[in-house]
């Protein structure tokens, strides 16, 4: 069981007179961060998991009565799977009105029906975080600097969701199961999916487009739809959590892409898995996009758990220069180039240096990329 640095976070917040709501892909840990807050906290509490019919039946439009005969006198109310629940925004709202001297702490596997019912109803009345799969720092603070530095090639291939990291030998199986079973399971639970396969089809296309921009126009001529198709099952992917964005960024230069984005992945192994290749980095062509992917988004989750609201991008002009990774904090950039070769010399653009002069600048490498993910 690990220590996660969500953990803190959400301690800090208990008992401040808003609902706390965790998302996060299926598998991620959420019911096992549930209960290892639930173990730390010295007060009555009622764990309800709509995974159970009952439970979920109770949820659904309940009057008042009905809930204050559920909740009792606890004062800690767990609520996992809420995404199961129909109208759980609602439910939500008339616990935090009618019975404000509880706790409610929400765990739910996607945002396709949680932000939707959610946001509106508890519009100033939560606090909202996301659980990602492990990150680079949990699992260094874990196992210690020796460990996770071994093991980095590893965590490249395999990704770092908690059962994989948990069962040496057996990745390809449980990344097989995850991909088959369980990530797209909410998309097609709540989603009118007509085509199964064809968002297991995109996701392959951009998978072998990992650091690319990617092009709708393009999808959908490879997979014989249209860009509205496209741009649709990508947002539906992005709020199961498998995969997210970049877009390009664009202040002074006429020739910098505007309109452009990358898409990456949540997790490696997902990604692998979906290929079907787990061979070694040292025989890969893709070892770079790879090591691209993994450090965005190990620097997600630092920005994440730590509370630095940035806007993040990458940068390329028409010419075909760029910037791997930049970020945007109270008016100030930030740049990144990513380099899986340590030894690789690197000049920065100079376009880019010329018209951004007040930019922080950085290559990082497997070397030399720990501080920037939080690992000091």
């Amino acid at each position: 069981m690990f220590k996660r640095d969500l953990e803190n976070l959400i301690e800090e917040k208990l008992f401040k007179g808003k609902a706390i709501i965790i998302y996060g892909a299926r598998q991620v840990g959420k019911s096992t961060l549930l209960k290892m807050i639930e173990s730390k906290v010295d007060k009555k509490i009622r764990y309800l998991n709509c995974d159970n019919n009952d439970i979920k039946k109770l949820l659904t439009e309940p009057g008042i009565n009905e809930l204050r005969r559920l909740i009792g006198d606890s004062e800690l109310v767990m609520i996992d799977e809420a995404q199961r629940v129909l109208n759980i925004g609602l439910t939500l709202k008339l616990l935090t009105d009618q019975m404000p001297q509880i706790q409610l702490l929400v765990a739910g596997s996607s945002s396709l029906d949680l932000s939707n019912l959610i946001n509106e109803p508890l519009t100033g009345r939560k606090f909202e975080y996301q659980l990602f799969p492990l990150s680079i720092k949990e699992l260094t603070d874990h196992f210690g600097y020796i460990e996770a530095n071994r093991n980095l090639d590893h965590y490249l291939m395999y990704g770092m969701y908690p059962d994989v990291i948990n069962n040496p030998g057996s990745e390809p199986e449980i990344l097989n199961n995850l991909v088959s079973s369980y990530l797209f399971k909410d998309v097609f639970m709540y989603q009118d999916i007509r085509k199964p396969e064809f968002i297991e089809q995109l996701l392959e296309a951009l998978a072998l487009q990992l650091g690319s921009e990617v092009s709708f126009n393009e999808l959908a001529q490879l997979l014989q739809t249209d860009a509205h198709t496209i741009q649709r099952y990508l947002g539906l992917l992005e709020k199961a959590f498998i995969v997210f964005r970049l877009r390009s960024f664009s202040r002074n230069v006429r020739n910098e892409l505007k309109k452009s984005r990358k898409i990456y992945f949540y997790d490696n192994g997902v990604r692998n898995a979906l290929l079907q290749n787990y061979s070694p980095l040292a025989s890969r062509n893709d070892a770079g996009m790879l090591w691209e992917n993994f450090f965005i988004s190990e620097r997600m989750k630092f920005l994440h758990y730590n509370k630095f609201y940035t806007k993040r991008f990458f940068w390329r002009t028409t010419q075909q220069q760029e910037i791997d990774y930049l970020e945007e904090y109270n008016g100030k950039l930030t740049a990144w180039e990513i380099k899986w070769n340590p030894k690789k010399q690197v000049n920065l653009p100079k376009t880019f240096t010329k018209n951004y002069p007040d930019a922080t600048t950085h290559i990082v490498n497997p070397d030399n990329f720990w501080e920037h993910v939080g690992v000091m």
